[in-house]
Order: structure tokens, then C-alpha cells, then sequence
């Protein structure tokens, strides 16, 4: 017998076998089932397509913890966050070197200490600020220790943006909460 018709043989033998155990796992009453190997995922890198904000834009902010600079939200690989120095409503805008098109806009709060109702309000504008659109206004209640974190993603079709602006109301109460915001990504 030659290797082809072993190989044949052995082909028929081992559909054959998987036939009846098919046909008792049925009759018992269980599932069908095979255990095969899990496809890989090919998942971005975190930075991927996004935009780097230090070299595109210049950055306004009307307040900043020294400890929590503005850039630490900023730029990809940076995990602290910017934080206000002062409470109250807060604003960070991006003034682009050129105008962009914007698919994408992440954006990642964090409270870990105090419960609050923030409210953000997210603008652009295609005329160097002397006329803005707003993309979204939202309120999130943190909740520490169960609602701690807001992760928002926004897909957008925007042309010639020069202008982005994140205003930011930590407390819609009026309370003493600072500013902060954990990440803000474009792409």
C-alpha cells in the first residue's frame, strides 16, 4: 500500500471515528463541541494613530497643577493626568499649527476621592476660535469607589479644525472639586 492510500485510509478511519462520537454525544444529550485554538488578535499598539499633540498644536489652559501639568493628559505614554490648581470651571484648548481632520476623540476622567456630578463640554472651531460647534455636553456622576472612572470615545467627521476646546465644570454644584482629566487623544 502506497503512503497516499495509508494516508487515505487513515483520513476515512479518523472521520469515521469523529462520526460516532458525534452521534453519541447526541444521544446522550450533550453538546456538540470541539476545543480549537483562539485566532490572534491583531489589536493596535495604544498609540497608534493618534495624533501627537506636542508637536501639532500649542496648548492653552486656564489653570494647572504643578504636579499635574497639562502635557501629562496629553502626550501618549504619559498615565497621571492634568489637574487644576484652582476649582471652578476649567478650559484646556488646542490650537492647531495647521488645521486637521479629526476621526476620533477619546477622553478619559478620574475621581478617585470625591463623589461630584462634572460636566464637560467639548468644541471645535474651523476659524481659529472666533466661532465654535459643539460636539457633545455630558454629565458623569463619580462615585468613589464604584464610579471612578469616565472613558469616552467620539467618532467624528471634522475638516480643517483649528481650533479644540475641552471645558470642564467639576462640580455642577458649585463645589470646591478641581479640575482634572486623566487622558485626551485625537486622531
Amino acid at each position: 500500500m502506497s503512503n497516499i492510500e495509508q494516508s487515505a485510509d487513515t483520513t476515512f478511519v479518523h472521520a469515521e471515528e469523529r462520526k460516532s462520537r458525534r452521534w453519541n454525544q447526541t444521544q446522550a444529550g450533550v453538546m456538540r463541541k470541539n476545543l480549537i485554538a483562539p485566532i490572534p488578535q491583531t489589536a493596535p499598539a495604544p498609540d497608534e494613530g493618534w495624533l501627537d499633540l506636542d508637536g501639532a498644536a500649542l496648548v492653552e489652559v486656564t489653570s494647572e497643577d504643578k504636579e499635574y501639568p497639562v502635557e501629562s493628559a496629553l502626550v501618549s505614554g504619559e498615565t497621571q493626568g492634568w489637574r487644576a490648581a484652582d476649582s471652578g470651571a476649567q478650559t484646556i484648548r488646542l490650537i492647531f499649527d495647521q488645521p486637521q481632520s479629526l476621526r476620533r476623540i477619546s477622553l478619559v476622567f478620574e475621581e478617585a476621592k470625591t463623589e461630584r456630578t462634572q460636566e464637560f463640554v467639548l468644541r471645535w472651531s474651523a476659524d481659529e476660535g472666533r466661532s465654535f460647534r459643539e460636539i457633545v455636553r455630558q454629565q458623569w456622576n463619580f462615585s468613589p469607589p464604584n464610579a471612578i472612572h469616565e472613558v469616552e470615545e467620539f467618532q467624528v467627521e471634522l475638516s480643517d479644525v483649528t481650533v479644540l476646546e475641552l471645558v470642564i465644570v467639576p462640580d455642577i454644584s458649585r463645589g470646591s472639586a478641581r479640575a482634572s482629566l486623566k487622558s485626551l487623544r485625537l486622531s
